[in-house]
């Protein structure tokens, strides 16, 4: 199923942002272009390097309007945890959200039924909140 000119949801999640926890919303969103990068938990197998490689990029994304945000089925707590202990996740200033309900990872096709986590997964969205 192709999620090609899908509108996004309504939504609601709490993120770990600059030293904050804040609640990222639909409306956050729209009216500029968004990246989301799904991965499937912090302090994990996973190897960060694309986290990374857009925390390095980041100003350039928000220097043509575009947000970046993480997200996994982690808390925003095991967000903020992992950005203390990791030099490489410290390098992060864009939200890392917490997708605990699930709502966001089923919502772009990268829910891993039945193990509460998201496969890997990159999205843009467009300021017209369409995928």
């Amino acid at each position: 199923m192709s999620l090609v000119g899908k509108e996004i949801i309504e939504f609601s999640a709490q993120a770990y942002h600059n030293g904050e926890f804040i609640t990222v919303t639909d409306e956050d969103v729209k009216g500029k272009w968004a990246v989301f990068c799904f991965y499937p938990a912090d302090f994990s197998f996973v190897c960060p390097t694309e986290l990374e490689d857009l925390a390095n990029k980041y100003e350039e994304f928000k220097n043509i309007n575009c947000e970046i945000y993480s997200v996994s089925t982690d808390s925003e707590f095991v967000h903020k945890a992992w950005w203390d202990a990791s030099e490489t996740i410290r390098k992060i200033q864009y939200p890392m959200i917490s997708d605990r309900a699930l709502a966001l990872s089923e919502q772009f096709g990268v829910l891993i039924e039945g193990e509460g986590q998201a496969l890997r997964g990159t999205f843009l969205v467009n300021p017209q909140g369409e995928i």
